[in-house]
């Protein structure tokens, strides 16, 4: 058995991609998609039809709806091939706009239902600000599933275990490379590998908190630079991989355990914590990696997003 199949008996695995033709060679059960991906994928020749087609369908109208057209046909291509869900992601520069998420975010569920999607195959990927997180909570009453995205901290984690959010996506990757440039020479790679690597340890705490609580919010690790960090969460709620990693667990034949356990989780001593909006962005401020990564994140979805409208009013 090779470690991807070693890891599905653990954990639901992900797709990380807006390139659906790979989907099929790795069968996860669910993908996950941003500016980024969906970027990258329509600059490739055998996607730029879909962009031209998107366009040309519904030239005149504007242009934050042609996006989201855009983002739902991949969306429905991708959910042809997969069993499961497709995260969508709302436009990064309305991540502090409640009302604007939430208003973007049910446009984009009716163009799926219009296309015959059901609404639980759809999870709205919206960044975990306070406002985002806000959206959420109004998002999950009216029945529409998110996954918060942009995750580096605890005190984001728990307050979207309080918002009922579907899904989050801390991210593991990102997490590391702030630690291992701020140790700069300092850094040694086999000391901070595997389980003791701080994005590991960052997801470790919060599955470990969630099952502890009872909080029903999904823990999906994302964002990996390498096999370890994800064979390290072997056994997390949901996994999200890019297509090169899903290759390299797909090539290799180690043994591969459990590393997280929900039962074991139960017996830790953890203490319970509730945020407001006052509590929550003092937290977010005192931690200088999730405060940093959190603003650059967004910023590079945004700065995505313009080259995504350049693209379609260039077609």
């Amino acid at each position: 058995m090779n470690q991807l199949d070693a890891l599905k008996q653990f954990t639901t695995v992900v797709a990380d991609t807006g390139d659906f033709r790979q989907l099929g060679a790795y069968l996860p059960q669910d993908a996950t998609t941003n500016p980024s991906l969906i970027l990258k994928a329509v600059q490739k020749p055998e996607y730029a039809p879909l962009l031209r087609d998107t366009v040309a369908a519904f030239r005149g109208r504007p242009l934050d709806e042609i996006i989201d057209r855009l983002l739902v046909r991949f969306g429905c291509e991708i959910l042809s091939i997969i069993p499961g869900r497709v995260s969508t992601e709302v436009d990064a520069r309305l991540s502090f706009d409640t009302s604007a998420t939430v208003t973007r975010a049910e446009r984009i569920i009716e163009l799926y239902q219009a296309q015959g999607i059901h609404i639980d195959r759809v999870l709205i990927k919206v960044a975990a600000t306070w406002e985002g997180i806000e959206a959420a909570r109004q998002l999950e009453r009216k029945g529409i599933h998110t996954n918060l995205t942009l995750l580096f901290s605890f005190c984001q984690a728990v307050a979207c275990g309080q918002a009922k959010v579907q899904l989050i996506s801390p991210f593991v990757g990102r997490i590391y490379d702030w630690y291992k440039k701020s140790a700069g020479a300092g850094w040694v790679e086999a000391d901070r590998s595997g389980a003791n690597d701080p994005g590991v340890q960052s997801v470790t705490q919060i599955y470990h908190y969630y099952k502890k609580f009872g909080i029903a919010t999904e823990v999906m690790g994302a964002s990996f630079r390498n096999v370890g960090q994800i064979t390290a969460l072997a056994g997390c709620d949901l996994l999200t991989i890019s297509p090169d990693l899903l290759a390299a667990l797909s090539a290799s034949d180690v043994p591969l355990t459990r590393a997280l356990d929900a039962e074991a989780a139960k017996d830790m001593d953890l203490q319970h914590i509730e945020l407001d909006e006052a509590a929550f962005r003092f937290a977010l401020n005192e931690d200088a990696m999730a405060t940093e990564k959190l603003a650059e994140g967004i910023r590079a979805f945004c700065v995505d997003a313009v080259k995504l409208e350049q693209l379609l009013l260039a077609a």
